[in-house]
């Protein structure tokens, strides 16, 4: 029976099989270090099939290098094994919730997050460190080897998540900080559906360096904006020249070509320019039919320039010329030549939203178009621009929210919400999944409920957050909080009670809950990923391969076994007792889990005629060798389309 790998997915060998798949004289069969056979690739050889002259070793070319880049792209590519544990006391309707929190370094949430939500992400925002030299960043714990990577990720929580004072004095300021964003982006580009876009909020200590990150990964065409949020209206008058008013947002797309992004609603006064009633009650206004602006020469479009003909009496429009009909061409203010804004052939086919008017200081008729405010049954929205300047876009505003929520200064410089609804309105849709691996206070789930609250939708969020530990002196340590995640957590705990409290009537199916996930060390013993380095002293592990503290715990062990087999960590789990033993059906009939002992020919046979997708048990919780190679047997009788695996 097949066994769980139970470590994060090894990129580097998934990629190497891509490149083998294109170019297989470059890929050869080499033994790792622990006498495995992997995949090895021939750079050497490859470099010359990417080339159209001969190869002869490095040579210049435009990309961006640091101390500790390829270091970064190892550490990216590499497996871990760890899990992340449900945490139900610290939840909010953790069995009915698809939202998730999940505490822990991000660069291992993002490395287990691979397989269950690989291309789903719709929307990513990031506010992470912004290097200004009282910063922490992370200090990944970088690997000689995989072996020792192996060892090392094995670890307990505590020992490879390090923050640390990224100081100008530092020899490898920038480079340390590029370090530590550039195997997370790479991890996050994964993580997003093809339609997909993130945002990064940064500030012009590093916003040139995470462009050329971002060039690199997502490609430069990706790019949609390089933004600027006017973040502080009064200027920082700290800085020594110039008072800084904005923080840069970058955001990019994984695909252009596939790019959906939404317009932003009209405002009041927006809304107000459509004062026209049409005959079935629709509101519209009247829009120039000449093109204005660029390229609105008749030299521009020739074929745009063509006379259009209305009826004096009745105003009624032809392009056929009539004897006594007024001709009208595009004639710009200072009398040349101009074009319309349209072809004949659109004018023809969209004749009935075209108006004339007599313009009377000119004694001459115009040509308009009807816009309306509904389109296709939607209210049409505005484009965003590349200045977002909102008062709500405030920092001032993003604290104030977090005081009024704690009735505490609990929080330094946290995005303020109105920011984080606009962003969430403009890169995703009502069923969209939006992941901040950055999270802080919790500043992007608060939108997104906000958001769902307003618009009906259903949104889902993961959030991911160190558990840094707050100032002795802060105000969040005085008010109780020890860790950022603390102050996450509880933010989407009294906001999302706040949110129904003031909607009653609109917010009774609203989803304000989540489910805390925690990084930690895997479930399984050592033994289990080197059992090669198994000595006769220690044949006893093999009875139980499962660590000590988590083999009453199979909901741990349930959330590694997701992970593993790449299912949704948001999903509804339902626990059932199959004669006296207890059984984890997921999402109804997707997975069926049993970690009991005991596990005998009659208790796989009722357990297979719910015919699962996909069945899993403990290796050592057969009551027999028997009753192990018979449970193969049972499903492939009952339930021939189930996969069956054990931990």
């Amino acid at each position: 029976m097949q066994k769980f790998k139970m470590r994060s997915p090894d990129m580097t060998q998934d990629n190497i099989a891509k490149i083998r798949e294109l170019f297989p004289n470059c890929v050869t069969e080499a033994h790792s270090e622990v006498g495995e056979v992997t995949l090895r690739v021939d750079f050497d050889l490859l470099r010359q099939e990417l080339s159209s002259v001969l190869v002869e070793g490095a040579q210049e070319r435009y990309r961006l290098d640091w101390p500790g880049k390829r270091q970064a792209l190892l550490t990216a590519n590499a497996p871990i094994a760890k899990t992340l544990r449900p945490c139900r006391e610290e939840s909010v309707d953790f069995d009915t919730t698809k939202n998730l929190y999940i505490e822990g370094d991000n660069l291992d949430a993002l490395k287990l997050l691979q397989e269950s939500y690989l291309g789903k992400v719709k929307m990513i925002y990031i506010d992470p460190p912004y290097n200004t030299g009282n910063d922490f960043i992370y200090e990944d714990d970088f690997a000689e080897d995989i072996g020792e990577y192996f060892r090392k990720s094995n670890q307990k929580d505590g020992e490879g998540n390090r923050l640390v004072l990224n100081s100008e004095a530092n020899g490898r300021f920038h480079s340390d900080w590029l370090t530590m964003m550039y195997s997370r982006i790479r991890l996050a580009r994964n993580l997003l559906r093809d339609d997909g876009v993130i945002f990064i909020s940064c500030d012009d200590h590093e916003i040139h360096n995470m462009r050329k990150i971002c060039d690199e990964i997502f490609g430069e065409k990706s790019i949609i904006s390089s933004s600027f949020v006017l973040s502080n209206p009064r200027g920082r008058q700290s800085d020594t020249y110039i008072a800084t008013v904005h923080d840069s947002l970058l955001i990019y797309s994984k695909n252009i070509n596939s790019l959906n992004v939404n317009g932003m609603l009209l405002t009041k006064e927006e809304r107000s320019d459509f004062n026209l009633i049409d005959n079935d009650g629709e509101a519209y206004r009247l829009l120039g039919l000449r093109q204005r602006g660029a390229a609105s020469k008749r030299s521009d479009r020739p074929d745009m320039y063509f006379p259009i003909y209305v009826c004096p009496i009745t105003q009624a429009i032809t392009l056929n010329k009539i004897e006594g009909w007024h001709e009208v061409f595009p004639k710009k203010s200072d009398g040349s030549d101009g074009r319309w804004m349209w072809g004949k052939e659109k004018c023809l086919k969209d004749h009935s939203l075209l108006v004339a008017r007599l313009i009377e200081r000119r004694n001459e008729y115009d040509i308009f178009v009807k816009d309306f405010l509904n389109k296709s049954g939607t209210e049409r929205t505005r484009k965003h621009k590349s200045v977002w300047n909102s008062k709500g876009y405030n920092n001032q505003a993003g604290t104030q929210e977090v005081k009024a929520i704690f009735n505490a200064d609990v929080m330094s410089f946290p995005k303020s919400k109105q920011l984080l609804i606009d962003i969430c309105n403009m890169g995703s849709s009502k069923n969209d999944i939006i992941l901040d691996f950055f999270s802080g206070s919790a500043t992007t789930a608060h939108a997104v409920m906000q958001l769902n609250a307003e618009d009906g939708g259903n949104r889902r969020f993961i959030m991911v957050q160190l558990p840094e530990l707050c100032d002795e002196k802060s105000e969040a340590f005085k008010a109780g909080y020890t860790t950022i995640a603390e102050i996450g957590k509880e933010r989407i705990r009294r906001a999302g009670k706040k949110i129904k409290e003031d909607n009653p009537l609109t917010t009774q199916n609203l989803d304000t809950g989540f489910r805390v996930l925690k990084v930690d060390s895997s479930c399984m013993e050592d033994v289990y990923y080197t059992p090669d380095q198994i000595d006769q002293k220690q044949l006893s592990l093999f009875a139980d391969n499962i660590k000590a503290d988590r083999r009453d715990k199979p909901e741990d062990l349930l959330y590694q076994v997701l992970i593993d087999w790449g299912v949704e960590l948001h999903l509804p789990i339902k626990p059932e007792t199959i004669q006296g033993k207890k059984v984890f059906f997921v999402d109804e009939n997707a997975l069926a889990a049993c970690f009991d002992s005991g596990i005998n020919e009659s208790f796989v046979q009722k357990l297979a005629k719910h015919k699962p997708l996909r069945a899993v048990f403990r290796d050592a919780g057969f009551a027999s060798d028997a009753a192990r190679i018979n449970a193969e047997q049972i499903f492939k009788q009952l339930s021939p389309q189930t996969e069956v695996k054990v931990i």
